[in-house]
């Protein structure tokens, strides 16, 4: 008998009795006990009883029992408040609100508040598995963005890219809604009809109305999924247009770098060193950099020089005048 299980399994049969090997009975001693007995036929037509109470035949009163809701929750400390909230939050489908949490919960809505930001410094990126965001005007656990591969990997999901005429889209939609189809086009220059459809399906823009002009063209605008997979606020969360102008250097190089495809390093420099020009390169870059150092320090010393003089110009005491030199007159 092969077991398959280590570099000992061989042809020889273990033992009656030996871990792997056959039992001390038959297999139909074994199917004698374990098969179907009489008992079991007996079941047979029976019908299953109801072991749970129908709670469709009780209505209850939300007015009392809220009330009730309410008055318990007064008594509760602030340790407690947070562990309640936290349980709301984590058995949640979507963002809630404040107002939400409150009719869940009975607690007070200012309680609330500063239970919801002692939660969110807890439960911040990089120090819990577990993240506090406050997305779509709502509040939501989320995993962390640090493991997201881990998470993936036990999911086995792929992340969710939108493609960058997707994008291009979605951002026209974000910033200028309501807006019509022909104004995207107009913008991107190009059919967008086929981009709409995905977006709208994907359930990141819907259908705001139609606009009052020749043809009624229909206006289309973001939707709350869209908050909630962009981790935003609201709208104002949106990055402006100045603050996309004012990122630093070392951010655009991070922009760049993601958008350009990687460039390995190693080729880079063997290229570059393999340029006959290179060093004639280096070491003109050289000189002129002493050369611009020799000019800096001449122009320090030259200041200090100055420095000193004007020092001993201010120091030194005023000389005597004209009629100060022919000496004192008689009396």
């Amino acid at each position: 008998m092969t077991t398959g299980n280590g570099p000992d399994d061989g042809d020889e049969t273990p033992a009656p009795g030996t871990p792997g090997g056959p039992g001390q009975f038959s297999e139909e001693e074994i199917a004698a006990v374990t098969g179907p007995g009489p008992d079991d036929a007996e079941l047979d037509g029976v019908e299953p009883a109801a072991i749970e109470e129908d709670s469709d035949d009780i209505v209850p009163d939300l007015q009392s029992s809220f009330e009730k809701l309410v008055s318990k929750s007064r008594n509760l400390s602030v340790d407690r408040i947070r562990t309640v909230l936290e349980s709301v939050l984590f058995v949640a489908e979507r963002p809630l609100s404040v107002d939400e949490l409150y009719q869940a919960t009975g607690i007070h809505r200012d309680a609330i508040t500063q239970a919801l930001d002692q939660l969110s410094g807890i439960h911040r990126e990089g120090i819990s598995g577990v993240v506090l965001y406050e997305v779509a005007g709502g509040w939501q656990f989320r995993t962390d963005p640090h493991s997201a591969e881990y998470v993936r990997r036990y999911l086995r999901v792929k992340p969710q890219r939108l493609t960058r005429a997707a994008v291009e889209t979605l951002a026209i939609i974000a910033y200028r809604q309501p807006v019509t189809r022909p104004e995207l086009e107009d913008i991107r220059g190009v059919d967008c009809g086929a981009v709409l459809k995905a977006l709208m399906d994907r359930k990141l823009v819907k259908i705001l109305g139609k606009r009052e002009e020749v043809g009624r063209p229909i206006l289309y605008g973001t939707t709350r999924e869209f908050l909630e997979f962009f981790a935003l606020k609201d709208l104002s969360a949106l990055p402006t247009l100045r603050e996309f102008h004012e990122l630093t250097q070392e951010h655009r190089d991070i922009v760049e770098k993601e958008a350009a495809p990687p460039v390995p390093v190693a080729s880079g420099t063997v290229a570059a060193l393999s340029d006959p020009g290179f060093t004639k390169r280096m070491e003109k870059n050289e000189a002129a950099s002493e050369a611009a150092l020799e000019e800096l320090e001449e122009a320090m010393a030259a200041a200090e020089r100055s420095q000193k003089v004007s020092s001993s110009v201010l120091e030194s005491p005023p000389s005597p005048g004209k009629g100060d030199s022919e000496g004192p007159k008689p009396e």
